[in-house]
């Protein structure tokens, strides 16, 4: 069955059995709301404190998985989570602290400025640089715009090889490389997550590798946000629905 014959009404997740579960979330859409610009979303002492005390309840088993910059997990996060696969899967942090990145791409910074070209029709489109790996152009400001931007990063894409990764009102293009499904099945074969069943939450389309793969591992996929086809097999309204199921855990 494909993902688009699954229903997009989802039972909402169970309990969570700590003892048995290692936890991988995605950011902005699941613990922290999408903002109109990606720097408009900042540290919050709740949501500081609830992951403060899974990571310690878990005994470490909780890893974030974003599409956001390493830098950018840690600024919103307060660095209170170490295991981190940031850019989509391109970087990653073990729980030891070591981190590991996928080299940079020789035509990310054609891509930046076709972006940057772009951006310049409206003061809504921003254009997010990921480093030397990744550039998103975002048009939540500027919806009028979606399809032009979305064309344009199909051209893109075809002119420079990189990847092109859709999300929620922005698209962008990565160098090739892992995903976040791989950064699932990475942090699941070593300590501390190896043995525990993996459950994976996130709200965007980008999630969905992730769901795929913590469900092949005898896991779950919990989707955030309003219904719509997926993998998951499990669903919450929003990011308020996602931090009290949390916490009601905690």
């Amino acid at each position: 069955m494909s993902i688009h014959d699954l229903t997009v009404g989802l039972p909402a997740p169970k309990p969570l059995r700590l003892s048995e579960t290692a936890l991988l979330l995605d950011l902005d859409g699941t613990l922290a709301p999408i903002a109109a610009r990606p720097q408009d979303v900042r540290p919050d002492p709740r949501r500081t404190s609830l992951l403060e005390r899974l990571v310690q309840k878990l005994d470490g088993r909780l890893a974030v998985v974003s599409g956001r910059t390493l830098a950018d997990v840690d600024r919103i996060l307060e660095g209170c989570v170490t295991p981190v696969a940031a850019v989509h899967g391109l970087v990653l942090r073990g729980p030891d602290g070591v981190v590991r990145e996928t080299p940079p791409h020789p035509n990310l910074a054609k891509a930046a400025e076709g972006f940057r070209a772009f951006a310049a029709r409206d003061t809504g489109l921003i254009v997010e640089q990921k480093g030397g790996l990744s550039v998103a152009l975002h048009f939540r400001l500027a919806s009028g715009q979606a399809e032009a931007a979305r064309a344009c990063a199909r051209r893109l894409a075809a002119e420079t090889g990189l990847v092109l990764q859709e999300g929620d009102m922005v698209e962008e293009l990565r160098a090739p490389g892992a995903s976040k499904g791989d950064s699932v099945r990475t942090f699941m074969a070593g300590p501390p997550f190896a043995g525990a069943m993996p459950v994976f939450v996130g709200d965007d389309a980008t999630d969905e590798d992730g769901f795929a793969a913590a469900q092949a591992l005898d896991g779950a996929g919990v989707r955030v946000g309003a219904p719509r086809p997926t993998a998951a097999r499990c669903g919450l309204i929003g990011v308020e629905a996602a931090l009290v199921w949390l916490e009601a855990s905690s």
